[in-house]
């Protein structure tokens, strides 16, 4: 394994040699990298140790109506009915209005945080007395981020044991998602605590919780466009409050009523070219702020309407790290037409509340089975090797199995092709 050392500094060329030298891929294995990673020159920049490129697929949702404005999303998900479930719900609420926003500020903060702190109430005091200069300091740090209208806007000074301290700044990160900028600004505010005020610095860095830039999407449904196979719209529209209710109750569900919600939010952020990690952490401490894990959206009947909200972090950049950078995601910010990261935010947050629709829809009503069904058979006869042509009709084959599984599904395709060779 001596070849490994520095592997990082080595050609993308003899990266893969040394791997098949040490048989860690095959011949085969190679040559299929080689054929499926054309950006290899661009993601060797991205990524330490890069040896290929890992796609997703790439489709988009329609029907978005958000805050009046036709929006066409691109998401980026390997899930089958994900984007089949946005386009449903978002297409119910566009004919009811669509969605509607509001972000009260968009703040990102950052913490310092202090350790072996002797006297707590005297050090706070302290730093209180210096929120201006310690604004004054972070500002200066990026002076091109205060031309552009952004820059530290408040201090706050919080006490986590009597030996810790974090004194957080909230920062105004413009039309990036910031993490840089901020992690820049905290380092020199801590150099200063640390020399002026004779404080011991632990860490520097930004919080993945956006609690200063939350984002809220509602919409209203007339409960008569409403309906299912064994139900009418008023039953429905019952039966989805009660799933609701249950998403705040119990965590056991909460867990997978969020997941619904973050399959539509993670894959519009990866096509956006956020970062999906940091706001998938941050929804989901969100979704824990008074100390009991809950449901992020609320489904209540007002009138003859079904009402839902979501409100979630969504610190998200439209320019900035592989946002500039990454090809489709240059093509996805076009596609979508916005030009801001409040209207960014807004978008995304309206596809968790359409996927959370569209979701409990199913569930309470025809079963989640039965509108995945569908795509998982599709998945099952590319998975056999069904050609373009023949995965339509394979599918469709599959449909009226009991329980069709891999072997099931390679004995259609031979009885297919032999039918089709008559």
């Amino acid at each position: 394994m001596t070849k490994l050392i520095k592997f990082y500094q080595k050609k993308w060329q003899d990266r893969l040699n040394i791997l098949l030298n040490d048989g860690l891929i095959s011949d085969e294995a190679r040559k299929e990298i080689e054929k499926s990673s054309p950006n290899h020159e661009l993601n060797n920049q991205m990524t330490e140790n890069y040896i290929a490129d890992f796609t997703l697929p790439e489709g988009v949702a329609f029907h978005y109506l958000v805050d009046g404005k036709e929006v066409t999303v691109p998401m980026v998900t390997e899930e089958p009915s994900v984007i089949a479930a946005s386009n449903n719900g978002a297409k119910i609420i566009a004919s009811a209005g669509g969605f509607t926003t509001k972000i009260d500020s968009r703040l990102m903060i950052g913490q310092v945080i202090l350790e072996n702190v002797e006297e707590a109430d005297k050090t706070i005091k302290q730093i209180d007395a210096q929120k201006a200069y310690l604004i004054e300091v972070a500002n200066a740090a990026r002076p091109s981020l205060v031309k552009r209208g952004g820059g530290a806007r408040w201090v706050r000074v919080r006490k986590l044991a009597d030996d810790l301290l974090s004194i957080d700044l909230a920062i105004d990160v413009q039309a990036a998602m910031g993490a840089n900028s901020v992690n820049t600004m905290m380092e020199v505010v801590g150099d200063v605590l640390r020399r002026e005020l004779n404080q011991d610095v632990l860490m520097s860095i930004l919080s993945n919780y956006a609690t200063e830039s939350l984002v809220e999407s509602s919409c209203s449904v007339p409960i008569f466009l409403l309906d299912a196979v064994h139900m009418d719209g008023q039953e429905l529209a019952k039966k989805i409050v009660s799933a609701s209710r249950v998403a705040q109750l119990d965590p056991y569900r909460a867990v997978t009523h969020n997941k619904g919600v973050m399959n539509g939010i993670d894959a519009a952020l990866i096509g956006s070219g956020n970062d999906w990690r940091a706001i998938e952490a941050g929804a989901h401490a969100y979704a824990s702020r008074d100390g009991q894990y809950r449901g992020l959206t609320s489904w209540t009947i007002i009138g003859d309407n079904l009402v839902g909200t979501i409100k979630v972090p969504m610190p998200v950049g439209v320019v900035g790290g592989s946002i500039d950078i990454v090809p489709m995601v240059q093509i996805n910010k076009k596609m979508m037409g916005i030009g801001s990261a409040k209207e960014l935010a807004g978008v995304i947050a309206s596809v968790g509340l359409a996927q959370n629709f569209a979701a409990l829809k199913a569930l309470v009503s025809d079963g989640i089975q039965k509108g995945h069904m569908g795509l998982q058979l599709k998945s099952l006869a590319v998975k056999v090797g069904a050609m373009n042509e023949e995965v339509g009709q394979l599918t469709e084959l599959l449909k009226h199995e009991i329980r069709p599984d891999t072997a099931i599904a390679t004995q259609k395709l031979k009885d297919l092709r032999r039918k089709g060779e008559r």
